[in-house]
């Protein structure tokens, strides 16, 4: 990966706070909005998610998910040159008092301390969706696959 994708990929997990989550829905595709950190040394996305929440319930019968995180439009940008990553990859639930759960709340935490007192409710728990295949376009025509190792080196 160049220096300028590296340098835009890096600027887009910063900055962006939401990416689409792609699950498979009693057998049909189904998209929806998360909040997501990166977990610090790892190439993991951390998402906190209520059991009630039809994604959770996917996540739980079939790990395999996808993310999609997009820069937000501008109008001297055309829609096919917006910077996006997506991330197919596998959820796993994190259980409190498991190896992975505590650095894992605490990068969440860091980036939505608003979020805390979610973290009381019991029926909200935590997933990596840890990358298994990354997608990274850095404007029109400047598309990559890149392997989560890559996706480590740009975030160190």
């Amino acid at each position: 990966m160049n220096p300028a994708h590296a340098q835009t990929l890096r600027d887009l997990l910063r900055t962006q706070e939401v990416a689409a989550l792609g699950t498979l829905h009693q057998g049909q595709p189904y998209v929806s909005m998360v909040p997501f950190a990166l977990r610090p040394g790892s190439t993991d996305f951390i998402i906190h998610v209520s059991q009630l929440a039809a994604h959770t319930k996917d996540m739980l019968a079939h790990s395999q998910v996808s993310l999609l995180v997009i820069a937000p439009p501008t109008p001297e940008v055309m829609a096919q040159e917006l910077a996006r990553i997506t991330v197919q990859g596998e959820a796993v639930q994190l259980v409190a008092g498991t190896p992975g759960h505590a650095a894992a709340k605490a990068a969440y935490l860091a980036r939505f301390p608003q979020s805390e007192m979610m973290f009381g409710f019991s029926d909200f728990s935590l997933f990596a969706i840890v990358p298994e295949s990354i997608r990274f376009v850095g404007g029109f025509a400047q598309a990559t696959t890149i392997s989560p190792e890559t996706l480590a080196e740009v975030l160190s």
